[in-house]
């Protein structure tokens, strides 16, 4: 499962050592970034922003991936609590579209980053691209960050329950794609919901899987940055 697949384990914390070190720089405010639904085939891509206290923690803080959906939901109040600012921002599904994923990806994290109640200093973020500047000055890139990094993880459990709310709450107005459970990821039944009822007006149709997975003629793939046709 995902966490055999991940070089961490749900025993071993994330820790404050990159913010540490970005504090004794003089960063005072120290701002932890990281996405979900990047590799989703429906709904929004959704970021998250949170800035963490020096003193205090809350148990249990792991990379969203390794936690449980109950898990997550149980930490997501304690979570938001805590930080002393935190954010989500969103990309929604025909942005995704339009814009491409790496712009939609850039103006999620902007979203994110405006609505904090801070001004952050610096960014810590996952992976080796930097899709938060220039609403940072200065962005920490940190492989693994959400594995690593509190304030990072923090905000990977922050933005998967926002936007797996989200996705809970289209699949009362679209059933047959099981949003519920599926949020809009690939697997066997959300394939098979394409093939047998075409994709939802929040699907991604400037994806590959039009091509493969929906085998009605009369609803295309649309090209990256064109205008899709919802209905």
């Amino acid at each position: 499962m995902a966490t055999r697949g991940r070089s961490g384990s749900k025993k071993r914390a994330p820790t404050r050592e990159i913010e540490k070190s970005l504090w004794a720089k003089g960063y005072e405010t120290v701002v932890g970034i990281d996405e979900v639904g990047r590799g989703a085939w429906a709904g929004p891509l959704t970021v998250g922003a949170a800035v963490v206290p020096r003193d205090t923690r809350v148990n249990g803080v792991r990379d969203s991936k390794l936690l449980s959906e109950a898990r997550r939901e149980f930490l997501f109040d304690r979570i938001a609590d805590w930080c002393i600012s935190w954010s989500t921002g969103s990309a929604s599904q025909q942005e995704c579209d339009e814009l491409g994923m790496s712009a939609a990806q850039k103006l999620a994290a902007r979203r994110a980053i405006a609505g904090l109640t801070v001004v952050p200093d610096v960014a810590v973020t996952d992976g080796t691209w930097d899709f938060v500047s220039p609403s940072v000055a200065k962005v920490e890139m940190a492989v693994k960050a959400d594995l690593r990094c509190l304030s990072v993880a923090a905000a990977s459990i922050l933005a998967k329950v926002v936007r797996d709310r989200e996705m809970r709450a289209w699949a009362e107005h679209y059933p047959h794609w099981s949003f519920d459970t599926n949020k809009g990821y690939p697997c066997p039944v959300h394939k098979a919901s394409l093939t047998g009822y075409g994709p939802s007006s929040i699907h991604r149709r400037s994806w590959v899987f039009m091509d493969n997975y929906v085998p009605w003629t009369a609803i295309r793939r649309t090209p990256p940055g064109g205008q899709s046709s919802l209905f």
